[in-house]
């Protein structure tokens, strides 16, 4: 765990305050002990804008987006925006000095190639960019200083990658990982859509971007491996559900699964290890927690992992939050328990 920051506060903004992710955002880094929240910033349509279910932790009113502000009044930036605007507004910042910690998926992808195919607004950036999934790259985080962007990792890849990377890395693993996710509907956005509406989704629940999302291409990208991607739109309004299907190599068993995930975990505060207790979403809504548990059917036989998350939290606000605690040499559980 990092050590407490004893500075003085950060002086931090956000930028798309009032979607799902920036009003967690806003929820977290009002009470950290080491920030200061200088500016909150939407749209203009949101400009003055009150959010009610902050009353009493964040009662300022909601600016108009102003990259300016934020590159002068701030030391670091979190945008919760759009992947478009997220491209354009990003390395500006980090190009004049500011920290940004980046929710939306324009710079994850490290490939020139893949990012054209899935982000094509993205343009090739000359500031240093580090991938967000803390637990991973804690070291590159802490190196990371003014100027530099991280790209904080998607929501269902955080999941996956939790679960997969230390067993991938043992070479536990045969090829042909099968990844079946469930989200909830805030996954989408605040902006409503037909597929999103309450009359669509209520009692069904439907796979989509089959062979066709992006998150698959950020999971084989830290894996160094092809897997099968499938997710599913249920009806809840938050969380991830993630059932995991792999072969295991010869003579594997639960043991050496479980041993591969502790000494990855030994010292992260927020991946929890259940075993073959599986985990369910409530476990983690309205927590920055990974839950991972798994089964065994023999050794060298058939693995099943399941792996939680608050997709608005974990996946998305708690782990920006947690990626500056480890830029910035605080606690990596400030403002997050």
């Amino acid at each position: 765990m990092v050590r407490m920051n004893t500075y003085s506060p950060v002086r931090v903004g956000i930028a798309g305050a009032t979607g799902y992710s920036g009003v967690e955002l806003l929820r977290h880094l009002a009470k950290h002990p080491g920030v200061d929240v200088r500016l909150a910033m939407g749209s203009s349509a949101s400009e003055g804008k009150r959010i009610k279910s902050l009353a009493r932790i964040w009662d300022a009113p909601i600016e108009q987006l102003d990259v300016d502000r934020l590159a002068t009044e701030t030391d670091a930036v979190f945008l919760a925006l759009h992947d478009t605007m997220a491209a354009e507004i990003g390395p500006a910042l980090a190009a004049r000095g500011r920290r940004v910690f980046d929710l939306s998926g324009a710079f994850r992808l490290r490939s020139k190639d893949a990012r054209t195919k899935w982000y094509p607004k993205t343009p090739d950036v000359e500031v240093p960019v580090t991938y967000g999934l803390t637990e991973r790259y804690r070291e590159a985080l802490a190196g990371s200083g003014a100027g530099s962007l991280v790209a904080c990792a998607g929501c269902y890849p955080t999941a996956a990658l939790l679960s997969l990377t230390p067993l991938v890395a043992a070479g536990l693993l045969q090829p042909g990982v099968i990844i079946d996710a469930k989200s909830g509907v805030s996954g989408a956005g605040k902006s409503p859509t037909e597929r999103t509406h309450f009359s669509e989704i209520h009692g069904s629940m439907a796979a989509y971007g089959v062979f066709a999302h992006r998150h698959a291409a950020e999971i084989e990208q830290e894996l160094c491996m092809d897997v099968t991607f499938v997710p599913h739109l249920v009806p809840l309004d938050r969380g991830i559900l993630e059932t995991i299907y792999a072969r295991l190599q010869p003579g594997v068993d639960a043991e050496a699964i479980g041993r591969a995930l502790s000494d990855a975990y030994a010292n992260s505060p927020f991946v929890r290890l259940t075993g073959s207790d599986l985990p369910e979403i409530k476990h983690v809504a309205h927590t920055n927690f990974c839950d991972i548990g798994w089964r065994v059917n023999q050794p060298g036989g058939q693995l099943v992992m399941v792996a939680c998350i608050d997709n608005l939290v974990k996946g998305a606000a708690g782990q920006a939050i947690q990626n500056f605690n480890v830029a910035y040499g605080f606690d990596e559980t400030a403002g997050l328990l």
